[in-house]
């Protein structure tokens, strides 16, 4: 498993010359203040910037015991 991708989209939000203000605008070095999902050209992936989506959780309800047995 790869955690790190190369193909991610660009977004300013985890770019290495933003810092993000609020939830929908980053403060970018190159361009001054910009919405979370821009981008351009100097975009820098920083992964320790990007969170990524919570994984699904297990609905137990619809799980029985012939489910378990083999």
């Amino acid at each position: 498993m790869k955690l790190f991708r190369k193909d991610i989209d660009p977004r300013c939000a985890y770019c290495q010359r933003g810092q993000q203000i609020n939830d929908r605008e980053v403060a970018c070095v190159k361009r001054g203040v910009v919405p979370v999902e821009d981008h351009c050209r100097a975009f820098k992936y920083d992964p320790l910037k990007r969170v990524p989506p919570r994984p699904a959780s297990l609905d137990t309800n619809k799980l029985k015991e012939s489910d378990f047995s083999l």
